[in-house]
């Protein structure tokens, strides 16, 4: 989840983040989503994607297209925090 520095550039700050989508094998998901006007936030940004297992996240994370591109330090330069929760689900999911 990122707060933005200004709130106007989320839909380029999507779009930079929708190009990942896809980027390697074992990406199950990948939902981008902006804050909803009159709906409570206190980000601006979200992503949900879920991985395989955790070598497609690392594959993920260290694919050429998300450094290369400068999607990664690009947006840095836009968000004044950033929040991450990467988690592993073990067992039956039921």
């Amino acid at each position: 989840m990122w707060q933005l520095l200004d709130p106007a550039d989320a839909p380029h700050f999507k779009a930079q983040l929708d190009s990942c989508r896809g980027l390697v094998p074992g990406m199950l998901r990948f939902e981008v989503a902006t804050r909803t006007a009159d709906l409570e936030a206190n980000c601006d940004v979200v992503l949900y994607s879920p991985f395989e297992d955790s070598a497609a996240l690392a594959a993920c994370q260290n694919h050429p297209h998300h450094h290369q591109q400068h999607i990664s330090s690009g947006l840095g330069t836009l968000r004044q925090t950033r929040r991450v929760l990467d988690y592993e689900i073990s067992g039956d999911h039921a």
